[in-house]
């Protein structure tokens, strides 16, 4: 994105990969809930989040060892002027789909386009953008931009390339279970039981292996995923040795829950993975299209109720850093204190329309740690005064008399989101406010936070240590008014907007870090989400036999790093 990427053209493998990995053994991961499809690029039906990573390609793809770089993978070439208005791919001629037929333009153009309009909410923005897409040779195709923005050349690499072959005289975004979208990937889905497993095979004849970019990827012969109730059935089936590797979240359970006889034989491994990627925002996020959330005032006066410090000590032991901006573990994130410098500049337009916060600086609430919380829910009863809602006969009441309620719409499969909500229920109801949780099973939860259909909901939202276009559907004003972006808080602020172009059009990385750290103010002091804690370490429990590379990536323990990049040997 910005300078010269860090690998020479002659490089042996990602920094991250192991090139003498052996390949073979078989694991088994598990995901919560269910699946209805198998095909992960449509905005119909819950599938296993795995299958992006494993199945299909792009024409490049990135190193996670850098901020944002991306290595010729499906194209030999890339050709981009100085500025990035249109950028040119060529095809390697050994680019295979699991069938063995060739990865064509005609694929590309089909795939681009066809996502673009049939496609999940997050290929919309890219495909609006493109002002041609042409074939400029056998295995040439050249994209030009009808907008300025530097990142675009880089995001038309990473697209999935699908096989337009497949789906002639088919319904695309209709797609059946049945219907497995034919990729370039390493892996094969070769077996499945709806609601129940996924097996995905690695492709013996797989085009790719011999590429610097791929090489030790893709090491396991065979990938099953599982599903499960809840969490705590799946930790009950890793401890039996029935699952191969999970991801632990609470540091307590971390440090307290592992010493089952598996893990105290050795044929269990705790792994703890650090990384420099900013720790994104979790927490529930308010629906600000619906009232009261319309109101700043009614937003603080909630993050001020929920009682940080004694729900962290219970749940987690307190042991788990809060989140205390949208980039907060990074350079990216806002500096403490009035903005000043580029970031004042940047804000300096918008002043007198910004809220509170924004430019002398935000810190979130305290509380003092004790169950009550006495000075919390005062300061926050007082800030809903001020919003126009007084107590009367016990309850929160508007100048109408209406009484304040909402609902907090949960995924019943995500039990510590249970456990959270009904400590945070427990100071709300001292307040007043009547609060109802309604837990769904998987399918209606997606269907439900697609179309913003909530008061409040869980919102885990992660970030790059290169923001770019993706902030536009995480938070753009486009976005609050389309249904399947991210933007569940349905934020609508011209600074936000203004950020963003800015990042987008930087020419350096101080540039780009300056409207980081501009939007970074916008988004915290904005009041969308009752922020958690974040995950400063990744902590993965894994049987022995699989293995990982001394190297790790500045990413950590991503969601592609396990599949991708560790391997089983005895």
């Amino acid at each position: 994105m910005y300078g010269a990427p860090q690998l020479p053209p002659d490089f042996v493998s990602l920094p991250h990969a192991n090139p003498d990995a052996p390949k073979g053994g078989k694991i088994t991961l598990a995901n919560t809930g269910s699946f209805d499809s198998l095909n992960p690029y449509i905005q119909k039906g819950n599938v296993p989040w795995q299958l992006r990573f494993l199945t299909h390609e792009s024409l490049m793809g990135r190193n996670r060892s850098e901020p944002f770089a991306l290595y010729g993978l499906l194209a030999e070439s890339i050709e981009v002027p100085d500025d990035r208005s249109w950028v040119e791919f060529t095809l390697r001629p050994e680019a295979r789909f699991s069938d063995g037929s060739p990865v064509t333009v005609e694929d590309v153009m089909w795939s681009y386009e066809t996502l673009g309009t049939e496609g999940h909410g997050r290929y919309r923005s890219l495909w609006g953008q493109i002002e041609t897409l042409e074939q400029t040779g056998p295995r040439s195709v050249k994209f030009t931009f009808n907008t300025e923005n530097r990142e675009l050349a880089l995001l038309a690499g990473m697209r999935p390339i699908l096989q337009k072959a497949q789906w002639a005289g088919k319904d695309f975004a209709a797609a059946t279970i049945n219907d497995v979208p034919i990729g370039s990937g390493a892996y094969v889905v070769s077996d499945f039981e709806a609601a129940r497993n996924v097996v995905l095979t690695r492709n013996p004849d797989y085009w790719g292996a011999d590429l610097n970019f791929m090489k030790g990827t893709f090491n396991f012969d065979e990938i099953t995923i599982d599903f499960y109730g809840d969490q705590d059935v799946v930790f009950e089936a890793f401890k039996a040795g029935e699952v191969s590797a999970i991801r632990e979240f609470n540091a307590d359970a971390w440090a307290n829950q592992y010493d089952f006889p598996r893990a105290t034989s050795g044929d269990v491994i705790k792994t703890e993975v650090k990384h420099q990627k900013p720790s994104g925002i979790t927490g529930f996020v308010m629906n600000t299209r619906r009232a009261p959330f319309d109101d700043w005032r009614v937003r603080e006066a909630l993050i001020t109720a929920f009682n940080f410090e004694y729900i962290n000590d219970t749940l987690t032991g307190g042991a788990q850093p809060r989140i205390t901006s949208y980039f907060s573990n990074s350079p990216l994130a806002m500096e403490p204190g009035p903005a000043k410098g580029a970031v004042a500049a940047l804000l300096a337009p918008f002043n007198g329309k910004l809220l509170p916060g924004v430019m002398e600086g935000y810190t979130l609430p305290e509380s003092d740690g004790t169950l009550r919380n006495r000075r919390g829910l005062r300061r926050a009863l007082g800030l809903m005064e001020e919003a126009g809602w007084t107590t009367q006969d016990g309850k929160l009441r508007n100048a109408d008399g209406t009484a304040m309620a909402f609902t907090i719409l949960l995924d019943q499969q995500r039990t510590e989101d249970r456990a959270i909500a009904d400590l945070y229920t427990q100071a709300l109801d001292q307040m007043g406010i009547t609060v109802d949780i309604d837990l769904v099973d998987g399918a209606q939860y997606t269907e439900r936070t697609a179309t913003y259909d909530f008061d409040m909901t869980y919102h885990r939202r992660a970030m790059s240590l290169s923001p770019g276009n993706e902030q536009y559907f995480y938070w753009g004003s486009k976005a609050a008014d389309e249904d399947g972006t991210r933007n569940l808080m349905g934020a609508k602020d011209p600074a936000i907007d203004a950020m963003i172009d800015t990042m987008l059009n930087a020419r350096t990385r101080e540039d780009s870090i300056a409207a980081t750290r501009a939007l970074d103010r916008l988004l915290i002091s904005g009041r969308y989400v009752v922020p958690f804690w974040q995950f400063t370490t990744g902590r993965i429990a894994h049987v022995a036999q699989m293995r990982h590379p001394e190297v790790l990536p500045i990413y950590g323990d991503g969601p592609d790093w396990m599949p991708q990049f560790w391997w089983y040997q005895e």
